[in-house]
């Protein structure tokens, strides 16, 4: 099945190509011609990624891939100030795909308020002038409510807002239910949530865990133990996850990667950075 696209009845656009899902929508003199640009580009991106995948899921080290597309190009650029841990390119490819769209759109219609690519939750977002974008953070996917509401503008210099945990699409080395993440780009966004995700863990009984490629067979995770189930735990246990990765991503934010971001666990949160209080209801739709 090549690319599908079809308009949502409140103004938005919806394309899916294997496994990209983008919601997006573009505001302003020039939103058609962004709508347009974005379908184009959209028509080959993922034929790009096959291409490079096998590079794409090997995990850094001290040289860099020779990675030639744009969104792969992305992708590791997000990652590479991180190759200190055991981490592919794969961990930005949500983002950077959110990314690559919105750019298409922005060549195309220099003038848009604002406009936003959801890929399946990670969001590139563009705000201008006195326009903003209200976004929000679902917790629970199993019982999906609205957790907290942000409203980014301009001056907040936020470009992308990236989500992961144990529960979401990709696989996680750590417990968190959410890791969501504030950045200059969803790329950078995507890569620090899963960092964060990954070191917001303990051990205990309760967390059940099996090698990635036993969960899925073509994971690039090899045989590193991602999380599976997660049990009530107590108290403390809640704490020292969310301790863990509260730290991770303070460094991260102290090293320029994020803006601000907000773990959840449990029913307990922490938030790091002023702009992250409380993150977000993803309704990304984005009001």
């Amino acid at each position: 099945m090549g690319p599908a696209g079809r308009p949502l009845p409140d103004g938005r656009l919806h394309f899916q190509h294997g496994p990209i899902d983008l919601v997006l929508r573009a505001w302003g003199p020039d939103a058609e011609a962004a709508h347009r640009a974005a379908w184009q580009r959209f028509q080959d991106i993922l034929d790009g990624l096959c291409g490079e995948l096998a590079l794409l899921r090997r995990p850094l080290g001290p040289t860099p891939p020779d990675l030639q597309g744009p969104v792969a190009r992305r992708m590791l650029a997000a990652c590479w100030p991180h190759r200190d841990v055991y981490l592919t390119p794969m961990a930005a490819v949500a983002g950077s795909v959110a990314d690559e769209i919105l750019a298409a759109m922005r060549r195309a219609a220099p003038g848009l308020a604002r406009a936003f690519v959801n890929n399946g939750g990670d969001i590139a977002l563009h705000v201008t002038g006195e326009a903003t974008l209200t976004a929000g953070l679902v917790t629970d996917l199993a019982a999906p409510a609205i957790d907290g509401e942000i409203t980014i503008r301009a001056a907040d210099a936020i470009g992308g807002i990236a989500t992961s945990g144990w529960r979401g699409r990709s696989q996680s080395l750590g417990i968190a239910e959410a890791a969501t993440v504030l950045a200059r780009d969803a790329a950078a966004a995507d890569a620090a949530a899963t960092l964060i995700a990954n070191a917001c863990t303990v051990d205990h009984p309760a967390v059940q865990r099996l090698p990635a490629t036993a969960v899925k067979d073509d994971s690039d995770l090899g045989d590193l133990p991602v999380t599976v189930a997660v049990g009530p735990l107590p108290p403390d246990a809640v704490a020292a996850a969310l301790a863990r990765g509260a730290a991770r991503a303070e460094q991260l934010r102290r090293d320029g990667h994020l803006v601000a971001a907000s773990l959840a666990l449990q029913g307990r949160f922490r938030i790091i950075g002023s702009k992250a209080s409380p993150v977000a209801r993803e309704r990304v739709a984005c009001r």
